[in-house]
């Protein structure tokens, strides 16, 4: 294995493909389509891992991630971010050698494209069904209503429907919690659909997320689900019941810099710009910042709940350790931590190393 001597995001591949293959059997089962979302991982090379399950169709959340994937050879993608206006010219160009689906939640996004899309284009009108982050209001008919009327002035452009991310699944605080807001998102996207159907007979609603892709089991009415954390999944999802810790396939390998036994704390090669800032609250109340895994005896091994990481500065990670297994790390050894949240850890790790040691270029490298 590639020798590691600074933060470095180790993948456990067997695991990626065993996430891989139950959500696209879940999408075969409940006959939707699999567009899974390629930001999360944003690689080709884990992006060909796909299509050993059939997926040939694809998500991602900017122009320059799509304009990477086409590269690689992927030729159905829905951008799913509200138009940039200043890049209608990218988007032109990739309009006229893949099908391309892009987002607009309002009439300035969709003027544009009206304006200056010349090459076919598959447009959905982004719905907000509560994370109150971009698209419109699902009760706002009128105002969706004009938005369509004025895609509809350039032939080149084909209103697809209605897409939405129920991203309020994250701050669920229970399983029943993820069920109810699904519902909920469900039940505003049919009556979307109902209501634009008569005009528009072959409209359809994408949904994505991975909580409820994961864990909910209705989805009348929906075409399209488009999930992309559940690759790795991470202790977010798994503390809100989605996935257990086998299920995730992803930790910082971190070299140990420090100790001191006054405090049991512990300093790591890791710090904010390797893992983020997003945190998760303990069973004493106490935000941290990621779980930690040591080799003992060959084995690895998950320490419990009030060992983690404690404090994050842009190069350090500070680690509160039990007193109990504060000797099991020694100055220079080497410790997992599970990240809190693996879309933003993967983003800013750069790379991967598999653990088969194989080195897996991202976008940006």
């Amino acid at each position: 294995m590639t020798e590691i001597i600074r933060p470095t995001l180790v993948i456990d591949k067997d695991k990626c493909l065993q996430n891989i293959e139950k959500m696209a059997q879940k999408a075969k089962d409940y006959q939707l389509r699999f567009r899974p979302h390629f930001k999360t991982h944003q690689s080709a090379i884990i992006g060909d891992w796909f299509r050993l399950f059939g997926v040939e169709a694809i998500t991602v959340s900017s122009v320059k991630m799509a304009e990477y994937f086409f590269k690689h050879g992927w030729d159905d993608i829905t951008i799913a971010f509200p138009v940039n206006i200043p890049e209608i010219t990218n988007i032109n160009r990739l309009a006229a050698n893949i099908k391309l689906n892009v987002l607009v939640e309002n009439k300035e996004g969709a003027m544009a494209l009206a304006d200056k899309i010349n090459h076919p284009l598959g447009v959905y009108v982004k719905i907000d069904t509560g994370h109150n982050r971009t698209g419109i209001n699902s009760s706002r008919t009128g105002i969706i209503d004009n938005v369509i009327q004025i895609l509809t002035k350039n032939k080149k452009l084909k209103f697809k429907g209605f897409l939405s991310h129920t991203g309020q699944t994250y701050y669920a605080r229970s399983t029943n919690e993820i069920f109810s807001s699904h519902f909920d998102a469900l039940l505003k996207m049919q009556s979307l659909k109902r209501r634009f159907s008569t005009k528009y007979p072959d409209i359809e609603v994408s949904l994505g997320d991975t909580p409820s892709c994961t864990l909910c089991t209705n989805f009348n009415g929906i075409d399209e689900i488009r999930p992309g954390n559940f690759i790795f999944y991470d202790l977010m999802q798994q503390s809100l019941g989605v996935c257990d810790f086998d299920d995730i396939a992803v930790r910082l390998v971190c070299p140990v810099v420090s100790k001191h036994p006054s405090r049991n704390e512990i300093v790591i090669y890791g710090g904010a710009i390797h893992l983020s800032k997003e945190f998760l609250l303990n069973v004493a109340a106490k935000p941290y910042y990621g779980r930690i895994v040591i080799d003992i005896d060959g084995e690895k091994k998950m320490l419990g709940e009030r060992n983690y990481v404690m404090r994050l500065s842009q190069e350090h990670g500070i680690l509160r350790v039990s007193q109990k297994n504060f000797h099991l790390i020694n100055v220079g050894d080497l410790i997992e931590i599970i990240p809190i949240h693996s879309c933003l850890t993967a983003n800013m790790a750069g790379s991967y190393l598999t653990t088969e040691g194989e080195v897996i270029p991202m976008i940006n490298t």
